[in-house]
């Protein structure tokens, strides 16, 4: 039985290595060409599209940034499995092994061949795993099997008589050391394909010599933020590389700024392209705007204030001409994936823009290099998209986007909200003299008054942090004597309207969250 379970073992290792082997040189081979047309990544990106919103949004509020690499890392663990299943089927069948490692590679090539913008050149990586696979699984087996019929003890006798050469433990050794080998060898490759795959990834992801175009008028440097005086506070203007990223790419687009377009077509004029030189040559702007997205819970932190460089959309859409039919921007991106925006939101005066820069660098390719969407007073799912390519004119009744045909709503003005970054909820703090301060955002009205209540006393109007306007979020901090004890914080903002942030609980699904954030602190 213990020599069963080594060669159950041993064959299990085989159907691993070969999908191993076949997912990691498909990985190498997919960062040479799309990265999203690597197996592993298309079937995430498939899992993504079916699963309910519901699941969506708990992975979004309990997993945060953790979420892709989980699900890729499911993925793999999921073909690991049947795959290791796969290699026991091929010891005694290895035809069928070979037949159902094919199999296990044709799903992901169905995956490839369901995206968007799907090119019969994706399908390359899918075909290097269907061919390197089951090649591999039935080298491995073979050389299992001979090792196998090489042996010869008491408790496993050979199906058939076998002669034994006086040197039979000589090839006993030599075939084991073969099998070893190969294990050894397949083993390298597969580790040096995948980490010369990401690699490969990440010095085609690098943006060189590309600085941003001066903008027409400038605008003053940002006030110093409250943070510089007041630890805790979130900065006044978020660095790049804080700044929150939610999409369903599990591989950031690896765009051609050269070849790159953006395309304005539907109901319009006449239809427009714009390369990225287009978009650099023409007079760029600045605005300081706050984004959220929609899955951003109360107090939750997928929200961020940057400084934003690039071409007023407006003045794009009416160098094309807006016709009088469409309601909406169905916006799209370089892989397909679309958001739809009210056409209203780009017309009414706002400063709604295609960014080519953030915080006084290019864009990043994690935040939509070389262009994308900003709308301000919109949440992300209908005002940002990354890596636009496409603006087309057209009706809400006659084209949905990715986030609307998943129930969301249509129409999605961020809604007036306020949060508590210090102290910490469910901290610990020292007695004495401390500070409650945060930050409130009130896009397209502005912050007009934020207040503190502490044990459900009465509302304490907080300082304000310096103004960056309307559509930019406010730092704020309420001096605060705290005593030993259990307390209960909480906060809210008025806008400039007048209007009081809503006490109405409610999540994110479908128009975003709203309600007051109160945390408990203990201070000791």
């Amino acid at each position: 039985m213990r020599r069963l379970n080594r060669r159950t073992i041993a064959h299990a290792a085989a159907g691993v290595l070969a999908g191993v082997v076949g997912m990691s040189v498909a990985h190498l081979t997919a960062a040479l060409l799309t990265p999203a047309s690597s197996p592993a990544l298309a079937v995430g990106t498939a899992v993504i599209n079916a699963t309910p919103t519901p699941v969506k949004e708990w992975a979004v509020r309990e997993l945060g940034y953790a979420d892709k690499p989980i699900l890729i890392g499911s993925v793999l663990l999921g073909t690991i499995a049947f795959a290791a299943a796969i290699g026991v089927v091929a010891r005694r069948r290895l035809r069928l092994g070979a037949v159902l490692l094919a199999g296990l590679v044709l799903l992901p090539a169905a995956a490839v061949v369901l995206q968007p913008l799907f090119k019969i050149s994706y399908l390359i990586p899918t075909l290097v795993a269907l061919v390197l696979g089951p090649a591999v699984l039935v080298f491995l087996t073979r050389a299992l099997n001979a090792g196998q019929a090489s042996e010869h003890t008491p408790e496993h006798a050979p199906e058939q008589p076998t002669v034994h050469p006086p040197d039979g433990d000589s090839e006993r050794l030599s075939s084991r050391r073969n099998v070893l080998v190969g294990f050894g060898a397949l083993t390298l490759l597969s580790a040096a394909a995948a980490v010369g795959g990401e690699m490969v990834v990440r010095s085609r992801a690098a943006i060189a010599n590309l600085k941003l175009p001066r903008v027409g008028k400038p605008l003053p440097a940002l006030a110093t933020g409250l943070e510089e005086k007041y630890d805790g506070i979130s900065s006044f203007r978020t660095p790049n590389r804080d700044f929150y990223r939610v999409d369903t790419k599990l591989a950031v687009p690896i765009v051609d700024q050269d070849s790159w377009t953006l395309t304005i077509d539907g109901d319009v004029e006449r239809e427009l392209t714009f390369s990225y030189d287009d978009l650099r040559e023409r007079e760029n702007v600045e605005h300081d705007i706050t984004l959220t997205c929609v899955s951003n819970e109360v107090g939750g932190k997928l929200v961020g204030a940057a400084r934003w460089t690039g071409v007023p959309l407006k003045d794009l859409l009416e160098e094309a001409g807006v016709g009088d039919r469409a309601d909406q921007i169905l916006s799209t991106d370089v892989e397909g994936f679309t958001i739809s925006t009210p056409l209203e939101a780009a017309l009414d005066g706002r400063n709604a823009m295609i960014a080519i820069g953030m915080n006084g660098e290019v864009l990043s390719r994690s935040h939509g290099f070389p262009a994308r969407l900003v709308v301000p007073g919109l949440y992300g799912y209908v005002g940002a998209t990354k890596w636009v390519t496409k603006l087309t004119l057209t009706r809400y009744d006659t084209a949905t986007a990715y986030w609307t045909d998943r129930d969301w709503a249509t129409d999605a003005p961020i809604k007036l909200s306020s949060r508590i970054d210090t102290p910490r909820p469910l901290s610990n703090i020292p007695a004495g003299r401390t500070v409650i301060g945060g930050v409130a955002w009130a896009q397209q009205h502005g912050v007009a008054k934020v207040e503190v209540r502490v044990d459900g006393g009465r509302w304490q109007q907080a300082e304000l942090g310096p103004d960056a306007g309307i559509d930019y979020w406010r730092q704020w901090y309420l001096p605060w004597v705290a005593e030993p004890g259990s307390h209960q914080l909480a906060v809210r903002v008025t806008d400039r309207d007048g209007t009081l942030q809503s006490t109405d609980r409610a999540t994110p699904f479908p128009d975003g969250s709203s309600g007051i954030q109160e945390i408990v602190v203990t201070v000791g």
